[in-house]
Formats: C-alpha cells, structure tokens, sequence
C-alpha cells in the first residue's frame, strides 16, 4: 500500500517538474543570466529569419514551444520556435526596451506607460499599471511582479489583479532589472547605486559607485554582481552590500553578467568591445576576447559555449574555458550590418536573437548551422550594380583613347 502510495508521489513530481521549469520569471531566465533552457519537447530545431518590422531591443522569453519577443514599436509576438510562423501578436499601444517574462501562462511586460499583465491562451490585457516609463524588466517572486520605473520607484504588484504590494522611492531611475533572492531585491539605479531592499519594504544598503548602474545585478555564491557604466565590473557581499572585488573592464559597462556556479566564472561584456570572463571568487580574468565594436547584449550559455553579439552587426559563439571563437553570424553580410543589442536566448540547440534591423533569428549551435541572410540579395544586387559600373567606367575610358 504505502509502496504505491511513494511510486504514486513519485511520478506526480516527475510531472510537475517540467511545468516549474517552463516558467520564465526574469530577465534572461533567472538570476544567473544563463538564458539558457533545455528542450523538454519533441521539438525540431530549424532555420529562420522573422520580421518584426521595427528594432529589437528587448531579449526574447521562452515558454513552452514558444518564443516571445517585443519591439521597440511595442508589438508583441509569439512566435513558434519550431516552424518560426507567428502565433499571435498584440499592440502595447507605447514604444518599450523592456524584456517580457512568463509565468503560468501569464506575461508580464514594461512599456512606457507603465507594465501590463496578458494572458497568453486568450492574449486578453489582465491589468494594466500606470506609472513612468518601464525599461527595467520584471522579476516574478513568490506571486509578486517586481520592477523599476524611471519615476525612481521600485514596485511590487500582485500578478493576479496588479494591486501595489511594494512602492518604495529610490533616487534617479530605475532602468536595470531587478533579481530576488531570499526576499531581497537587488536593483541599480541610474544616480550610481545598486540598492538591496526587502521585500518588507525596508532598505537593506546601498553602494554607490562612479556612474549609472544600468546593468541588471546576477547572483551567485551569496554574491551580486553587476556593471556599471564607470567602466567597473563589481562583486558584492549580499548580505551587507560590502565590496569582495571590483575590475576596471575600460569603459562604459551596459551588459549585464552571466555567472557559471560551476566553472565559477563571471561573463561580461563592455564598451571597449570585449567580452571578459572573470573568476567569480577574486575577479581574476580568465581572458577577454575583443571584438571591435560594443558588448552591450548580456551573455547565454549552454554546455561549453558562451553567446553574445555586438554594435558590429555580428554574433559570436564562444568556447567558454578559452573565448576562442566556434562560429560567428553576420546576417547583415558585413554591407548591411546591424547593431545587436538584443540579448540572445538558448532552448536546446536553437539559440534565437533580434537586431536593429528588426529581425529574429533562429539557429543551430550545436551544428553551426545558420539561416540565409534577408540582406544577402541586397548585397549581391549592390555588387551587381558595382560590377555594371565598373564596365561602364572601363568601356568609357577605352573609348576615350
């Protein structure tokens, strides 16, 4: 009997687990930024190019077979990630650079009239928040959607009816993304601080650093980590916000770090155009791979691999013990480059990404493998045109001797 009753138990964990999994609660996944999610489906991994039909700033949210992206215009899709075919689409009615995250079958989104709540099977608007612009992205905790406003205020609504939980006024505005961790949030703000608040609404501490924190904080070892645009990379002590160690990467830090518990690395990227993995316990760097242009995107891992793309129009595959390239991607096709500051995702083998350009792609990393560029035929039609004038110039001048 009890036998049963433990196989029974059993198998209802082994069910749920993989619905727990499916949720996408922050910015780029969690709180380590890995922004990585195995593929617990029969899905394929194909090659595809969406258009979105204005910029890509936000980083795509992934739940169940699905990808879900904004554009700066503040359209929002689903799109299928097996098929790239999109699902349905729905008008935020304002411009946005905020991320959504998904939980239980709910999205979660910042634009710049506030944040709305929208049921994903019926893509009816469930509530809808006004406050100053949105830019940070949420932070779903223990039933609460945590986020900051350019207003200054860190808030906390109650996902089911959007009623204020938490309105706490911080200085300057709030355009990182915030991380909870044992009912702390951690959030930077422009003014050059990144605050540690309770969720019972009482400030823990604050540290101040040189410039705007616009870096989203990782977590990781009771540590938080995060850039700022004083060219710092810094590591702090969580439970009283004292420094452990801080690197200077150069130059402006927009990205936001990636940690590997496991490899205890810290990925990083800067405006100097490197993307740095540093040793989480001492700030060591492990090495720095320079790519000539800005690293404003925040990293993706998956197994050995480290993802990131640049302001040069290209995105880069990493082996991540060395920062030698396996492969990169330019779907601008080096004429018709486009900054990508869209922060990539990975689900399984496919790894998806926006640019500037508007475009979403999907590739194979485990096979390299990558869609034809929408801007290929541009470019061999501005070669053939090169081409056809240099025979005109050449015949003009045999003519004239």
């Amino acid at each position: 009997m009890y036998k049963k009753l433990l196989i029974g138990f059993v198998i209802c964990l082994l069910c749920l687990s993989p619905i727990a999994a499916e949720d996408w609660n922050s910015f780029a996944g969690g709180v380590d930024h890995a922004a990585y999610r195995s593929d617990g489906s029969d899905f394929v991994t194909n090659l595809w190019t969406f258009s979105m039909g204005s910029p890509i700033h936000s980083s795509p949210a992934i739940y169940k077979d699905y990808i879900y992206i904004v554009s700066g215009d503040g359209i929002l899709k689903a799109i299928d990630m097996e098929t790239g075919e999109e699902e349905w689409d729905l008008d935020l009615e304002g411009k946005t650079n905020s991320s959504p995250i998904i939980n239980s079958n709910r999205l979660y989104i910042g634009y710049e009239d506030g944040i709305k709540a929208i049921n994903i099977n019926n893509h009816d608007v469930v509530w809808d928040y006004r406050c100053n612009s949105v830019e940070s992205t949420p932070f779903f905790y223990d039933d609460v959607v945590y986020f900051g406003s350019d207003d200054g205020h860190l808030y906390g609504l109650d996902k089911d009816d959007g009623k204020v939980v938490l309105n706490k006024k911080l200085d300057g505005e709030l355009k990182s993304s915030p991380i909870v961790v044992d009912d702390s949030i951690y959030i930077g703000s422009t003014n050059g601080k990144l605050y540690s608040v309770g969720t019972d609404k009482e400030t823990n501490w604050d540290f101040t650093t040189g410039d705007e924190v616009v870096s989203s904080p990782a977590y990781v070892n009771d540590t938080v980590i995060f850039g700022s645009t004083d060219g710092n990379i810094y590591c702090l002590n969580e439970s009283d916000g004292d420094l452990n160690w801080k690197v200077d990467l150069n130059n402006k830090v927009i990205s936001s770090p990636t940690v590997d518990e496991h490899d205890n690395s810290v990925y990083i990227g800067s405006d100097e155009g490197n993307l740095t993995c540093l040793d989480i316990r001492d700030g060591t760097v492990k090495w720095s791979h320079s790519v000539g242009d800005k690293v404003q995107t925040t990293a993706a891992l998956k197994g050995n691999l480290v993802v990131f793309g640049s302001n040069n129009g290209n995105l880069y595959v990493l082996n991540k013990y060395t920062g030698l390239e396996e492969f990169t991607y330019n779907p601008g096709t080096v004429l018709f480059n486009s900054a990508i500051t869209s922060s990539p995702v990975i689900n399984g083998n496919s790894l998806f990404f926006g640019d500037d350009a508007g475009y979403l792609y999907s590739l194979n990393i485990d096979k390299h493998e990558v869609p034809g560029s929408t801007q290929m035929y541009y470019s061999i039609a501005v070669l053939v045109i090169v081409i056809i004038l240099a025979i005109v110039v050449v015949k003009k001048l045999k003519g004239k001797k």
